[in-house]
């Protein structure tokens, strides 16, 4: 009994002031939330970005150097979802699949190519983009639809079901409609973009620290021993 209450004694919790600096300093720790469902599992790479509050569900694959922002939320449940190289989905983007028990004629999974970019609050539904491909913020991409290497989706655009926008274009507008052929400079600048966000994951990547409270903080403070 005695040599139990002895080990029981080295498990026991620290006092309170122990406790609020140990709190403090484990905060820093990355947390991603990344989900398997049943069998299916994400696949991250080593080099890839997750912010920790993005959601990965399922059968997800995010490949080296592609990024996925904050608030993001990437749901490979009834199908896949695959993110290429140096790819950036952008803060707020939701990302699914489609299913037959919807109505579909199978399921249909979500396939982004290299280099592409996705701005922020994107809404991505069993679709695929070609490497290069750029789909602007508030965009949305309905069921089957793709967008071809080098194409581009502006801003707010509705692109409905079964629709392609082809490689080098400007598709725009509710429901989204060709617009005209991409100037050099744009298309220029969708590879830049892409370059660009694989600094930026690296900088979040080796620098986000969650800090604490301000109630946390003012505990530890008045915690913290004071030497003399």
């Amino acid at each position: 009994m005695r040599r139990l209450a002895a080990s029981i004694s080295k498990c026991a919790l620290p006092p309170p002031r122990r406790l609020a600096s140990i709190a403090t300093r484990a905060l820093p720790r990355r947390r991603l939330a990344c989900y398997a469902l049943g069998d299916k599992v994400p696949d991250t790479a080593a080099a890839a970005f997750i912010a920790p509050s993005a959601s990965i569900v399922g059968s997800v694959d995010v490949a080296d150097d592609a990024s996925v922002w904050y608030n993001c939320t990437i749901r490979g449940d009834v199908a896949a979802i695959s993110i290429g190289p140096r790819t950036n989905v952008q803060d707020g983007t939701v990302m699914h699949v489609d299913s037959d028990a919807l109505g579909g004629s199978g399921s249909t999974p979500t396939v982004i190519g290299a280099d592409c970019t996705i701005g922020h609050m994107a809404l991505l539904h069993a679709c695929t983009l070609g490497d290069g491909a750029f789909v602007g913020m508030n965009a949305t991409m309905m069921s089957h639809t793709t967008i071809e290497p080098g194409g581009m989706l502006a801003a707010g655009a509705l692109l409905t079901a079964g629709k392609t926008v082809g490689s080098g274009e400007l598709w725009g507008g509710s429901p989204a409609k060709f617009m005209r052929p991409l100037k050099p400079g744009e298309a220029a600048f969708i590879l830049e973009s892409a370059r660009a966000y694989v600094g930026f994951a690296r900088t979040h990547a080796a620098g986000i620290r969650e800090l604490p409270t301000r109630d946390e903080a003012a505990t530890a403070a008045t915690s913290a021993p004071r030497w003399r």
